[in-house]
């Protein structure tokens, strides 16, 4: 059963204004970071993409683009740019902008692709009962080298036994592994089913 912290009125109101917050003292450095992808990227500047929320519904996910256009694979296509602002996060700052929407919360599940949702176990599809976030208990435990079975699994358990205080202990485990030298980052395998063992990312 869901904890009720992760539907709770504060969690949701601490999300917007610390949302808010970030938005009005990161201005300066989301102004120059687009600009940056507008000068190496051209338009637009802003990926776009459709994932699933809270109870699987659909909402427009944002953050800066990190790739070319055109023909070539994913990790050719990542530009020097790109490279560093996936490495320090710096990609998902948009992503503020979908915390305040109320897509998206700080902590909870990563949000991934739609097309998973049917190969959700019911264990596994419970990461859809609270918000997705902008960082979770899989990214701060392990992230690029979880295989998805055991992302899901630590998805679930923050489903679980979420609290102010383990958000908390997220937030912070976040932040130091950004001041040690960013989050690593790689091209993410596919999930084909609840049995799968490759490596994920988000």
């Amino acid at each position: 059963m869901a904890s009720p912290w992760c539907r709770h009125p504060l969690k949701r109101g601490l999300d917007v204004v610390l949302g808010l917050l970030l938005l009005i003292l990161l201005s300066p450095l989301l102004l120059l970071l687009a600009a940056a992808v507008r000068l190496t990227l051209g338009g637009p500047v802003l990926f776009r993409q459709v994932r699933p929320g809270r109870d699987a519904t659909l909402f427009t996910l944002y953050k800066f683009r990190t790739m070319r256009d055109g023909p070539g694979s994913d990790t050719e296509r990542i530009t020097p740019l790109g490279h560093l602002l996936r490495r320090t996060g710096l990609d998902e700052l948009p992503e503020l902008w979908n915390i305040l929407r109320g897509d998206m919360s700080f902590i909870g599940p990563r949000p991934l692709l739609p097309e998973y949702l049917d190969r959700y176990s019911p264990e596994q599809a419970r990461r859809h009962d609270t918000r997705p976030g902008l960082t979770g208990l899989a990214q701060v435990n392990g992230r690029n080298t979880l295989s998805w079975p055991r992302k899901f699994e630590l998805d679930v358990h923050y489903v679980d036994h979420a609290t102010p205080l383990l958000d908390l202990r997220i937030l912070a485990l976040t932040a130091l592994h950004l001041l040690t030298g960013g989050r690593g980052h790689h091209i993410p395998e596919e999930f084909k089913g609840p049995d799968g063992s490759q490596t994920s990312d988000s």
